[in-house]
């Protein structure tokens, strides 16, 4: 039967009308902190930028360097303490030479320097949910560290650069610098529950650079290298990329720590509009911006997690 025209156009009207649109999700804006040993002070600049305008971080990662900053962070210090630990800080605060076949520095001494530094030392009494990559150096995979047990020794295993610190041994497993599997955790903080996620990334010395002058510069110029080759996955992670100017600094460059701060914060603010723009929407949708959740994920009896690290966003 062929039907009428205005029955037509009425069932045409409602073959179009929209399905009902699920709640929006809140905004949880997370941090991932790369690596870069003394230039990783910079990441104290980007925290001071967010802690003035009031940017709320519902999460936070890192690897290597940016490990100790997040863990700071998580624990309740400030971005001004973080900046001022940084500041003061030397190599032999959080390294000791110790010669032997598995590498020529130890780390015992930056057990010290954390517990001057963080305000809580267990991953279950951070302020905001932590995570810590290392990596496993039997099979390259990262480890992550996150929810409950200490913090310490993650840390310094994530701090462990293969050729000068020796490994950390936890367990059954050897680890070392988390920025050897995961140059910048976004995916870790996606994992932590972030709807946003801000990485900082400390980009390695540019063609400009001087050429190395001793073995520990050959090694670090050449996992850079490497680590270049790794961008393209946790940029697809990103919302954002905060990228310092810190290429002219020096691996060791403690001295440079001011300098540091001040290219944090000025890369900082070349993309605060932009996360401005994220909690006015917000507001403008009355959704609260200041929430977080801690995904649960089964600890093995190492107390690590073992992670699907398929780059997909959650």
């Amino acid at each position: 039967m062929k039907r009428t025209g205005w029955l037509d156009l009425l069932l045409r009207r409602r073959s179009r009308t929209p399905e009902p649109s699920l709640p929006k999700e809140p905004l949880r804006i997370g941090l991932a902190l790369g690596g870069g040993f003394a230039r990783g002070i910079a990441h104290a600049g980007v925290l001071k930028v967010f802690e003035r305008n009031q940017i709320p971080v519902s999460a936070i990662a890192g690897v290597s360097a940016g490990a100790i900053v997040a863990a700071a962070f998580a624990s309740g210090a400030t971005p001004d303490e973080i900046a001022r630990a940084g500041c003061s800080m030397r190599f032999t605060d959080v390294a000791r030479w110790s010669l032997c076949r598995m590498g020529f520095v130890g780390s015992e001494r930056m057990e010290k320097f954390l517990k001057r530094l963080l305000k809580v030392f267990r991953f279950e009494d951070m302020k905001l949910p932590l995570g810590v990559v290392a990596t496993d150096l039997a099979t390259g995979d990262p480890v992550l560290f996150r929810d409950t047990g200490d913090v310490n020794l993650p840390i310094r295993a994530s701090c462990s650069y293969p050729g000068l610190f020796q490994p950390v041994k936890m367990g059954d497993l050897l680890l070392v610098d988390g920025a050897m599997s995961m140059e910048v955790p976004a995916l870790v903080t996606r994992k932590l529950g972030a709807t946003r996620v801000i990485s900082v990334h400390l980009p390695m010395q540019g063609q400009a650079a001087p050429p190395p002058s001793n073995m520990f510069q050959v090694v670090n110029r050449s996992f850079q290298i490497m680590q270049k080759r790794m961008e393209e996955g946790w940029r697809r992670m990103s919302d954002i990329v905060i990228v310092p100017e810190v290429s002219n600094v020096q691996w060791d460059e403690f001295t440079s720590a001011q300098k540091l701060v001040e290219a944090g914060e000025r890369a900082a603010e070349k993309v605060l509009p932009e996360v401005q723009a994220w909690i006015a929407a917000e507001k403008t949708l009355a959704v609260p911006v200041n929430g977080y959740h801690r995904l649960e994920a089964p600890a093995t009896s190492t107390g690590y997690h073992q992670e699907d690290w398929s780059l997909k966003k959650s």
